[in-house]
Formats: C-alpha cells, sequence, structure tokens
C-alpha cells in the first residue's frame, strides 16, 4: 500500500514568493507616496499661473526675420545699461530684439562670452520647477541650493517696452533664461549655427558701435576694436549674437537720428510698476510730499574703499549747495559734527558738466519749514542758520543698516527728519503678495533697490554718488522724468 506525501515547498520557492510580496509592498507604497507628495506640492503650485501666461503673445516669425541677441550680466542698473545699447542697435540694424529676462539678486558677472553663455545656461531655473514646491520642513534637494537667492523677472514688468517697440519700430522677444538654443527652438526660431554671426568677446571693452563710417574712437579710448554699424546693417546671417553690452559709451553714436532714439530709449527705461508707484507715492507723501534727497554707495568694490570721501562730499553737497548754508556755516557745523579727521577743508566739488548741457526751468525753492507726516528722529533746530536743516531728508542706499552705520552719523546730527527706506515698513505690506509666476520666488525683497530709486527720484533735489549706475540713472532719468525735465545722455 502506498501513502500520499505532504507537498512540500522548497526554501527558495519561499524565499521567491517573499521577495515578490515585498516588491509589490513597495511599489504600492512608492506609488502612493508620490500621489500624496506630488498632490501636496500641486496645492501650492496652483496659485500660481503658467510662465507662458505671463509673456505678452506674438505671431510666430517671418522666415526671414532677423535677430540680434546678447548676453546679460552683472547687477540691474548694468544690465538696463546693455539693453539700452540693444534696443538702440536692433532699432539701428533692423533686427528683432531677443530681450532676457532681468535677473535680480545674486549676479552673474562678466567674464568672456564662452563662459558668461555656459554661466547663463547653467544659471537658469529650468528643469527646478520642484524645487519651490518643497514644503516648509521638509528639507530642499541639493540641487535647490540658493534657489531664493536670486530670480529673474521680464523686463515689461517693470517699464513699458511695449510704448517703445509702438514708438520706434522695434520688435522685441523677451527670453525667459532657458538656454538661448532651446528658447528659440520653442519659440519657432530655426536658426542654424552656419546662419549665426557672433561677435565673441574675451574681455568686457573688445567691440565699440559707431553709427558714421568717417568717425574712430580716440586713441586712448578703453575699446579695443571699433564695429561700424552701417556695415553691421549689411550681414545676412539671420542671427546676430553679441556677448557683453553694458557700458554707457558702448555706442559713440554722431548721427542726429541715432542720439534720437538713443534718448527715447533711454527715457523709456524709467520705471512703470504699478505696485511700486503706489507705494512709492505713499512714501513721497508721507515725507510731507516736500523733500530732499541723496543717494550713498558704500557697500562693494571702490565704492567702499572711497565711501569716507564719498560721504563728506555728498553731506558738503547737501548743507552748502542745497539747503543754502554759506562756506563758513558749513565749515562750523563740520568742525562741530564731523567724524571725518583728515581734512575739513571744503572738498573739491566737480562740476557736472553733461547736466549742465542740459539745463532746465528752475524749481521752487525749498521752503522754510516742511513737515513729515511721520516723526522726525530728533527735535528740529531753532537756530535761524540751522532750520533750513529740518527740510526732510531721504537717503538711498546699499548699507544694510545705515542708522547703525557710523558714516552716516554726521548725516543723523546734521537733519533731524532724514529718513531711509527701512523706516517705512508699515507702507511696504501691500508688495508682501508679489510671487514671481515664474519660479514662485516672493519678489518684495528683490524689488527694494527698485522702490528706492523711485522715492529717491521724488525728491525736491537730489546728489548722488558719482560714478554709481544706480545713483547716475536716478539724477539723469528718474528725477527729470518726475520734474517733467529732458533726461541727461552721457556717453
Amino acid at each position: 500500500m502506498s501513502t500520499k506525501r505532504a507537498p512540500s515547498h522548497s526554501p527558495n520557492n519561499k524565499l521567491a514568493i517573499l521577495i515578490a510580496v515585498l516588491a509589490f509592498a513597495l511599489l504600492t507604497c512608492f506609488f502612493f507616496a508620490h500621489h500624496l507628495f506630488t498632490a501636496r506640492f500641486a496645492l501650492y503650485a496652483q496659485p500660481h499661473p503658467h510662465p507662458a501666461d505671463a509673456l505678452r503673445k506674438s505671431t510666430p516669425p517671418a522666415s526671414d526675420t532677423k535677430y540680434l541677441s546678447y548676453y546679460p550680466h552683472s547687477g540691474l542698473h548694468n544690465q538696463r545699461i546693455a539693453l539700452e545699447n540693444a534696443i538702440v542697435l536692433a532699432q539701428q540694424l533692423n533686427r528683432t530684439l531677443l530681450v532676457p529676462f532681468l535677473r535680480l539678486g545674486k549676479p552673474i558677472r562678466y567674464v568672456s562670452f564662452e563662459k558668461l553663455g555656459r554661466f547663463l545656461a547653467l544659471g537658469s531655473k529650468t528643469g527646478l520647477e520642484h524645487c519651490p514646491l518643497v514644503p516648509a520642513g521638509i528639507p530642499a534637494p541639493d540641487e535647490c541650493s540658493g534657489y531664493e537667492e536670486w530670480t529673474s523677472i521680464p523686463w515689461d514688468h517693470l517699464v513699458n517696452l511695449s510704448a517703445m517697440e509702438e514708438n520706434m519700430g522695434v520688435k522685441m522677444i523677451q527670453w525667459d533664461g532657458s538656454p538661448i538654443a532651446q528658447y528659440m527652438k520653442k519659440s519657432h526660431i530655426n536658426i542654424f549655427e552656419a546662419d549665426t554671426l557672433t561677435l565673441q568677446d574675451s574681455g568686457p571693452y573688445d567691440f565699440r558701435f559707431l553709427d558714421t563710417l568717417d568717425d574712430v574712437s580716440p586713441t586712448r579710448d578703453k575699446y579695443l576694436y571699433s564695429i561700424y554699424i552701417p556695415k553691421l546693417a549689411q550681414a545676412p546671417e539671420r542671427l546676430l549674437q553679441i556677448g557683453t553690452l553694458f557700458g554707457s559709451s558702448r555706442l559713440r553714436l554722431k548721427q542726429g537720428v541715432s542720439k534720437s532714439v538713443r534718448r527715447d530709449v533711454r527715457t523709456g527705461m524709467a520705471f512703470t510698476n504699478p505696485h511700486l508707484s503706489r507705494v512709492a507715492d505713499m512714501i513721497y507723501e508721507a515725507l510731507g510730499a516736500v523733500y530732499i534727497g541723496a543717494h550713498l554707495r558704500v557697500g562693494d568694490g571702490h565704492f567702499e574703499q572711497r565711501s569716507t570721501d564719498n560721504a563728506r562730499t555728498i553731506w558738503w553737497k547737501l548743507v552748502h549747495l542745497v539747503c543754502g548754508l554759506d562756506l563758513e556755516e558749513t565749515l562750523t557745523l563740520q568742525q562741530q559734527l564731523s567724524p571725518f579727521d583728515e581734512d575739513l577743508d571744503p572738498p573739491l566739488i566737480q562740476p557736472d558738466l553733461p547736466s549742465l548741457r542740459v539745463p532746465h526751468l528752475p524749481l521752487p525753492p525749498l521752503p522754510r519749514t516742511s513737515k513729515p507726516k511721520i516723526r522726525c528722529r530728533a527735535p528740529l533746530h531753532t537756530s535761524p542758520p540751522l532750520q533750513r536743516l529740518n527740510i526732510p531728508l531721504y537717503i538711498a542706499t546699499d548699507s544694510p543698516n545705515p542708522a547703525a552705520d557710523l558714516l552716516f552719523s554726521i548725516y543723523l546730527q546734521t537733519f533731524p527728519c532724514i529718513f531711509f527706506l527701512a523706516d517705512f515698513s508699515s507702507r511696504l505690506t501691500p508688495l508682501d503678495p508679489l510671487i514671481n509666476p515664474y519660479d514662485q520666488v516672493p519678489l518684495k525683497g528683490f524689488l527694494m533697490p527698485v522702490l528706492d530709486a523711485m522715492v529717491l527720484a521724488r525728491a525736491r533735489e537730489v546728489v548722488v554718488t558719482d560714478g554709481s549706475t544706480f545713483g547716475t540713472f536716478v539724477k539723469d532719468v528718474l528725477w527729470r522724468r518726475h520734474w517733467g525735465f529732458e533726461i541727461v545722455q552721457r556717453g
């Protein structure tokens, strides 16, 4: 008689079944975790429009359209100057301009053409769309490190590019900062390398552009090579790719028409953002609508090295030239208050010749009394010669804490009604909700230098730091635009 054997299960079979069960469980957990993770992040992303929705729609380009592109770099005003030059060149060359977004925050410094192109491509936020979706309290991935140190916005969020396009007949396409080849493909701009003319610079001052064929740059000019715009206009290549275009004297213009175009472009670069304009108007009213302004750049490079001299020169201009204390009164006040030990003689103040070449009607004299709507820092002067110093003073500066900065101590002692942007924190709250739709980064902190310039430009009189692109723009363009005067052109 035979007996039945119980079925046997080998250890290998059991192990295989166990592995299959664990693998299924792992995949199931991963699926649900991924679903919960992305769904949770989607809640944060939904209020923000897709980047494509934020740009003006344009018709597909014609197959024979010619383009001009350049590489932006450095800070806000260096990028602004490069854009001004690019718009003028595009108009003169009859090319459509690819306008890079304005980068705010941590800048990309100038390097040679090939390196700058790589830096811009690697510095793009393309592929990092998940970074702003990581909730607070969860460690961000390594690739998201420094994500909020900078952001980029279309230029027409700050200035009225549409008006310039219409007035000057310059077509502009805004480039979102992604690698240029990818962006052109996405925009249906099909240009091959053989149809590209590249002006490849190895230094910041390689190329200068001249509008007159018989003109030459001065022998001691810092630019190495002269490019004649009329000859460049004949180039058959569909894409003209340039590196840096920064530099107020990058374009050497002799033709009246060219100068008029540049004047109109620079005039059109005044800030027009409605959110910032409303806040600037509120601060203007809080200052009493009549105040004087100064710009003191102290935080970087040679401005930091010359900060003591610049602070003293600007103080002298405010007290002696703007408020009208005579030489003896100003010297006496300096001796009483000054932290400047080395030299108590009046500083050498050079005349601003470009401004003198564009005179304007005089503004009404400063009033003897002007009371701001917010409390002054110190009691007002009662001595008749010093009462003129009771006028509110607004200072725009890159100093992180000017009220505690020794460089500003003489200003704080001289002007009882001295104010900085930080003094108006309650009026800045309308900017809190501003989020960049391209990367979901809060914009408020990045827009403070722009707001600082707009408030300064509303002052009755302004004194700025020599050599600063910020100060020069305020004095030559924003201030004159505010008061209805012709702007000053330099370069």
